[in-house]
């Protein structure tokens, strides 16, 4: 059988932070300031034709947020109250003001997340599936952005490797059927979050908390 393939894109600000040997304090002043300790995710807003993205990326990241070290509120609680509130729309959600998103749940951060692609193509012999997010966190006393990503993974069916057409055709018709969207999504939330990287340092639940920012290099001068 072919071995699914991963191909990860990365902006090029991203991959050279993965290969610094410590974060950048300018980077993360604002971050470290602010030091927020609860994060509020509101419903993202989709650029793709895919009706179901918007739900699915949804249950897909509080918890790599949560192992970070910080309190997250109940994603499906936080959009029932925005739409009692008239925010059902999430582009209105992330026009709103974040310093009064915050102030409704009683939180330190916002987070917004665009999904740019969420799509499936089928090529008869494979398929290919793409999810590439945007993130943005901004604080909740404030309103600035203290936070920010953009990450991207392409999953083929097809490794390229030798193999019958007729398992190559029943694997792309495999992944057609139920493309793999929220693995995906989960893989592309795990390298926005990476810290050192394009993630941010941990909260005040993690046992890394103020530890993972003893070594922040001096900002350039």
């Amino acid at each position: 059988m072919r071995t699914p393939r991963l191909v990860v894109a990365c902006s090029l600000a991203a991959a050279l932070l993965g290969c610094a040997t410590a974060p950048q304090a300018d980077k993360y002043a604002k971050f470290i300031a602010a030091n927020p300790r609860s994060i509020l995710i509101v419903p993202p807003v989709s650029k793709t034709v895919n009706i179901d993205a918007p739900a699915y990326f949804l249950s897909t990241i509080p918890i790599p947020v949560a192992e970070r070290g910080y309190y997250v509120f109940p994603v499906n609680m936080v959009k029932r109250v925005l739409e009692d509130d008239g925010l059902a729309d999430a582009s209105l959600v992330q026009k709103a003001d974040p310093v009064r998103l915050c102030k409704i749940f009683g939180a330190d951060a916002v987070i917004y997340v665009t999904i740019e692609q969420w799509d499936a193509k089928y090529m008869v012999l494979s398929t290919s599936v793409t999810v590439e997010l945007g993130y943005v966190m901004k604080d909740g006393k404030t309103g600035d952005t203290i936070w920010k990503a953009k990450e991207g993974m392409t999953y083929s069916s097809d490794s390229g490797s030798s193999g019958s057409l007729l398992a190559s055709a029943i694997s792309a018709a495999v992944e057609k059927a139920a493309p793999s969207y929220i693995p995906l999504a989960r893989r592309v939330n795990d390298e926005a979050l990476a810290y050192p990287g394009s993630g941010f340092p941990a909260g005040p639940y993690s046992s890394e908390y103020r530890k993972d920012i003893a070594g922040v290099a001096p900002a350039a001068k």
